[in-house]
């Protein structure tokens, strides 16, 4: 028998498709916005690549500012999630030479793969895959294209990352509902912090001992799609490499519901290690949630395929160290290692040792840390003190956007409302 929650996701999921249906009529009535294709930075091999993207209708999220107050954050992660998708969309796909056809699904997700018609250069590691939407028509008549990029490790690439976002890259603060909510909701990429020194330890592994290739680095995230543009800006901002991202679909049918955090974490590292076979990988996250214990059971699956496992220690109660502590030991049995680290330079002095990076690049990671951690520490402090914002007026702010957003969806015409700081308008 279907559990509860599987019994209302379907339940659910019938309401959201009704809803979805009326919507697209009611847009149809007083005019939709123009339409875009978003891909997301997708990866490959000489033989064939893998991309994945969505289309919707334009987005009016704004480009983060270093003045944006909480109140334009969260308009702004508003508007990120109420999207209107483009279901079952035909686009046209032009890569190396060759051209394909593929159909969106009914959330406007679409995935491509493809193989090039001709030999990919070894000059570089990103390569262009230019789209056209075909149909629907944009409603401003519009020719919608978007470029994507791929990953194509170049010969001589040795040693893959994988890598967990939040505590683990990002300073989410998952174990507080206050502050996680406070970093997710109310910050944008120029506010929320990455921990010191993960940016030069992320640059060191990709770039790897000397030679004229990098390595090939994912990000892998139970975070919604619906922030990618938010990510790609944040790494950009704090120096990180780029590498192709697995997020997910949330929504409330049973399979994208925001849980199975293990599951999808498990699929994603599966599908870059099948799809690598001859490159062996470094596996990195937290302690906070289940990454050891995923990255323990990818151990399993794939031995002698995964070198180290870099946990960053979020959590650091007696009872999760021990049982960290134990699956370290299963982890060394298997030939791998497991690092349970208090910051970055325990994870770069690992891979020094290893020569996973040079130890030029350890000097880096170490001078870089220290940077950040004095900027970082006034910074926290300013965030810290903000934290104690006044609920009603945050309240009455939040039903104020939602207000607007739902006004100018009946009405056509687009929102104005801008709340300040003191909750005013």
């Amino acid at each position: 028998m279907s559990s509860w929650r599987n019994i209302m996701a379907a339940i659910s999921d019938d309401a959201e498709v009704a809803f979805a249906r009326l919507s697209r009529q009611l847009d149809d009535r007083i005019g939709r916005e123009p339409l875009a294709i978003t891909p997301y930075r997708g990866y490959g091999r000489a033989d064939q690549i893998v991309l994945r993207g969505r289309v919707l209708e334009h987005s009016r999220a704004t480009v983060a500012s270093d003045s944006d107050s909480v109140w334009r954050n969260l308009l702004n992660i508003y508007r990120r999630f109420e999207t209107d998708e483009v279901p079952f969309a035909r686009l046209r796909a032009r890569f190396a030479g060759a051209e394909q056809e593929i159909e969106a699904d009914r959330e406007g997700f679409f995935e491509l793969r493809m193989a090039p018609a001709q030999p990919l250069s070894t000059n570089t590691a990103w390569h262009a895959v230019e789209l056209t939407l075909l149909a629907p028509a944009s409603p401003d008549c519009a020719t919608v294209q978007a470029t994507g990029e791929v990953f194509v490790p170049q010969p001589g690439a040795r040693v893959g990352v994988i890598s967990d976002i939040d505590d683990t890259v990002v300073k989410t603060d998952a174990a507080s509902l206050t502050r996680m909510a406070r970093n997710v909701f109310l910050s944008n990429a120029r506010s929320r912090l990455i921990f010191p020194g993960v940016a030069a330890l992320y640059r060191a592994l990709q770039a790897g001992p000397p030679g004229p290739f990098v390595d090939p680095i994912f990000y892998v995230s139970s975070s919604p799609w619906n922030i990618y543009d938010m990510l790609v800006d944040f790494f950009e901002l704090r120096g990180l490499p780029k590498g192709a991202m697995f997020l997910r679909d949330w929504g409330i049918t049973p399979e994208r519901l925001p849980f199975g955090h293990r599951a999808h974490k498990l699929a994603a590292i599966s599908e870059v290690l099948e799809f690598y076979p001859d490159l062996s990988f470094i596996l990195i996250g937290d302690s906070g949630q289940e990454d050891p214990e995923i990255y323990s059971e990818a151990v399993r699956r794939y031995p002698k395929r995964i070198s180290a496992l870099y946990i960053r220690s979020v959590d650091t109660t007696a009872t999760r160290i021990a049982a960290i502590t134990q699956l370290t030991e299963q982890v060394i049995a298997t030939g791998s290692a497991l690092v349970l680290a208090d910051d970055t330079i325990a994870m770069a002095r690992h891979a020094a040792e290893q020569g996973y990076i040079t130890a030029e690049a350890l000097a880096e990671v170490a001078a870089d840390r220290a940077a950040e951690t004095t900027a970082q520490s006034t910074v926290e402090a300013l965030l810290d003190e903000a934290e104690a914002i006044d609920t009603a007026s945050l309240d009455q702010a939040a039903t104020q956007v939602a207000t607007q957003v739902a006004d100018a969806k009946a009405t056509g015409t687009p929102p104005t409302i801008i709340v300040d700081g003191d909750g005013a308008t």
